[in-house]
């Protein structure tokens, strides 16, 4: 047998692809040539490969070597390919029989002595394979954890090519050390935040409405007010509101992590709603996405389904913060490079924290201000008005007032959470039959037509539009808002007074109660 044939898989952004490694041995020269659009850890290969199969006691067949990867259209990255390449072309050479190769894919990269090592994107992998219908997959020992993850497919982890070779042979499985899984420097965007409870925040009523109201309604925020204030406590302790993930968004968010090097060998479901904090220093590429050939997931990727927290915001470069519109619009990003174009998720809850201007002492009563009205404006103006109208509720939060103790009782995150998740249950009852789960998802025009609100807070609304203080994303998102407080308080839908709280949330203004507020033109007093 000249000609033999194993699968693997090749993943563009979270999309996979099966790929057909096939291997053909000629006479001619001895010569390994490597076709189908490889990239150049991929190009290596030819030398890993030849190694790690004579140090695992076979023989390279000494005579001119095609292997070609197919779709050959496709961009190939990545090291992978190898075990599937080697497996192919001791195929060909006689020492497999290619028919126990239908119906399996392999992947894994090799070492020099036949170790195979981890790869990142083991869950993005199993999952095209297992929806493809084969019926195994060979994984590296330390990725075989997130593989298994998978539903209905058998998943084998290897530790050296012996191994895989006895596994197709259908003879026993030689022993080999257990593998030592290599140290990952993770960035700091890639940090989760540590276990904290509500509990621990002094004061700060509005502040704690303002996270339980973005919680459930899965809302966008931004908290500004001076150092010290609580701004970050607040940012940390939403995460612990939120509900478990379902089994869909779980296998979805562990399959973004996987391919970013996030899971241990030790795998399990991320379960919980990522919270990324990235450093106001990222770059514009680690907060999207992107990298050389085939671009990897960035920070909002990697907080999909979860919480993106950018503390001090300000101080983001503009341009890579204003990369964040089109994301918070659609839920996902589009990365294109040359070799490919990847789309990620990207439907995260966007949290920023900043303070009034650079000394933070602006607006703060018995303090001083030492910023000139120009270095004031300049600071503002870094948070542009496009990514500003995009967030549904601002707060200032200040300083706890002397009268705030630590005795002072405030509700723990459990008493909290559950009304959250009470509120997030009428919003899965009300749109059952829709694609959308959450008030901040459903489109403007979908809330209009189908849950309207009643007369008279439509007509305040209406009013706030046409004297300018909302524009018509502000609208919508007053009314996406002013379910979501519906919710919280269990009404069949928002009243007037709740209806001028989500503006109010919306603004940023004090809370008061409609009665104190100034009668706008048009609006009866």
């Amino acid at each position: 047998m000249t000609l033999a044939h194993m699968w693997s898989v090749a993943l563009v952004g979270l999309e996979g692809h099966l790929v057909e490694v096939e291997a053909d041995i000629a006479q001619g020269l001895p010569k390994t040539t490597l076709i189908g659009l490889p990239d150049a850890s991929l190009s290596e290969a030819r030398e890993r490969v030849r190694a790690a199969v004579v140090n695992s006691g076979e023989k390279f067949p000494d005579r001119k070597v095609t292997i070609g990867l197919s779709p050959a259209t496709l961009p190939k990255t990545g090291s992978h390919y190898d075990v599937a390449i080697a497996c192919a072309l001791l195929a060909a050479a006689g020492v497999v029989e290619p028919v126990s190769s239908r119906r399996t894919a392999i992947i894994g990269e090799l070492g020099l002595d036949g170790r195979i090592r981890e790869v990142r994107g083991a869950l993005a992998m199993t999952l095209a394979v297992a929806r493809s219908g084969f019926e195994r997959i060979v994984v590296p020992e330390l990725n075989a954890g997130e593989a298994r993850l998978v539903p209905g497919i058998e998943v084998y982890g290897v530790r050296s090519l012996r191994q895989v070779l006895a596994l197709l042979r259908g003879v026993e499985i030689p022993d080999e050390p257990a593998p030592q899984a290599e140290p990952r420097l993770l960035s700091e965007s890639l940090t989760r935040v540590p276990e904290v409870d509500l509990h621990d925040v002094i004061g700060q009523h509005e502040g704690r409405q303002a996270i339980e109201a973005a919680a459930a309604g899965g809302h966008h925020l931004f908290l500004h007010g001076p150092p010290g204030s609580g701004k970050t406590m607040l940012a940390e302790r939403l995460a612990g509101l939120m509900p478990d993930l379902s089994t869909d968004e779980s296998l979805e968010v562990s399959a973004v992590h996987s391919l970013a090097g996030m899971l241990s060998g030790e795998a399990e479901l991320v379960s919980r709603p990522p919270f990324i904090a990235p450093h106001h220093t990222a770059s514009l590429s680690s907060l999207v996405g992107g990298g050389s050939g085939v671009p990897r997931p960035g920070a909002i990727s990697c907080a999909h389904r979860g919480i993106l927290f950018i503390d001090e915001a300000p101080e983001m470069h503009p341009l890579t913060l204003d990369t964040l519109r089109q994301p918070l619009e659609s839920g996902f990003v589009e990365v294109h490079r040359s070799a490919a174009v990847a789309k990620f998720p990207a439907r995260f809850m966007l949290v920023l924290a900043a303070n009034p201007c650079p000394c933070g002492m602006s607006g703060v009563r018995n303090a001083i201000c030492n910023c000139t009205p120009q270095a004031l404006a300049r600071y503002r103006q870094r948070i542009s008005g496009p990514i500003k109208d995009r967030l549904d509720i601002q707060r200032q939060i200040l300083p706890a007032g002397r009268g705030a103790t630590e005795t002072e009782s405030s509700e723990p995150t459990a008493t909290v959470a559950a009304r959250v998740q009470a509120a997030r249950d009428r919003q899965s009852a009300r749109y059952r039959d829709s694609p959308w789960t959450l008030n901040s998802e459903v489109p403007g025009a979908v809330l209009r037509r189908d849950f309207p609100l009643d007369s008279k807070a439509q007509r305040l609304l209406e009013d706030h539009y046409s004297t300018g203080r909302l524009t018509g994303r502000g609208f919508d998102r007053v009314v996406r808002l002013a379910w979501t407080l519906a919710d919280l308080r269990g009404l069949p839908q928002p009243s007037l007074e709740l209806t001028h709280e989500a503006f109010q949330l919306r603004t940023g203004e004090p809370l008061t109660p409609l009665s104190d507020s100034r009668p706008l033109k048009g609006r009866a007093s």
